[in-house]
């Protein structure tokens, strides 16, 4: 069976249908990857099908996997599981804190370079779904007076702002905890060694250098609406062995909100990141 590509949207992703399984794991297939992942910033395969196995050796085509301290199992350390259940994975208490727009790696100087994440267990509804938003298209669209005004403007990313969304009352205790996460300053501009900009945004977003909390934080929830209005964004409606791949410098995601007791179950790779914030 052949393969069809169809472009998913304007700005944002494309779909990738008649690969499944070990046909994946292909040098071809991987730079054919890498390339839509350059123009579109998501790529999606339908109902693909991969083992853990097939998982880990097609994300080691298409660059560095990143060891987990808590992988899935003994046999696939590449692997987390992402749930709400916690007999499932020992994050699962923090998996609501990723219902908030976020880039992975944000508190560090060099994020994660993309990620892979393919569904085990789906739900029956509209629950779960994923959705993607292409902040280099948003920073494109910017008027050029806009992007002057914005060039110089440097943020403060921080662990306990992404877990203040989802509990915004904590604990003295759980308040201390997340203080004590990673924090780090970035340009609110990431200007890539190849040219590219893109608005580096999301839930980590603590706070503007030089501004007041709430004139910083106005500018930043203005720039959050305008990257992630429709235009920009794909939503994900997940089938189960569905497999999505996603630039994570570029592109902002969520989960939609799922309650505890939901099945849904995926498994996830990470490539190691290879340019930092600059």
């Amino acid at each position: 069976m052949g393969t069809t590509v169809t472009q998913l949207s304007p700005n944002i992703g494309v779909e990738i249908a008649g690969l499944s399984g070990s046909r994946l794991v292909d040098r071809g297939v991987a730079d054919d990857c890498l390339a839509a992942l350059e123009q579109h910033g998501v790529v999606v395969y339908r109902e693909a099908d991969v083992t853990d196995e097939d998982l880990v050796a097609f994300s080691r085509l298409l660059g560095e996997v990143v060891i987990l301290p808590m992988g899935t199992d003994k046999d696939h350390p590449e692997i987390s599981a992402i749930t709400r259940d916690p007999s499932k994975s020992s994050l699962a208490a923090y998996r609501e804190g990723t219902f908030f727009w976020h880039l992975d790696g944000a508190t560090r100087g060099v994020p994660e370079k993309a990620t892979l994440l393919t569904a085990r267990e789906i739900t029956d509804d509209d629950s779960g779904d994923t959705e993607f938003a292409n902040t280099y298209a948003a920073y494109d669209a910017l008027a050029e007076e806009k992007k002057a005004r914005l060039a110089d403007v440097r943020v403060v990313h921080s662990f306990a702002a992404s877990q203040l969304l989802a509990n915004p009352h904590p604990s003295q205790e759980e308040r201390a905890a997340w203080d004590r996460g990673p924090a780090k300053e970035h340009p609110l501009v990431w200007t890539r060694r190849n040219g590219r900009k893109s608005l580096l945004l999301g839930a980590t977003t603590a706070g503007v250098v030089g501004q007041s909390e709430e004139d910083g934080r106005t500018l930043l929830d203005q720039l959050l609406e305008w990257a992630t209005q429709p235009s920009f964004v794909l939503r994900h409606k997940w089938r189960r062995g569905d497999l999505v791949v996603w630039d994570n410098t570029g592109m902002l995601h969520r989960a939609r909100p799922y309650s505890p007791t939901s099945a849904r179950l995926m498994h996830r790779t990470t490539l190691a990141g290879e340019e930092a914030i600059g």
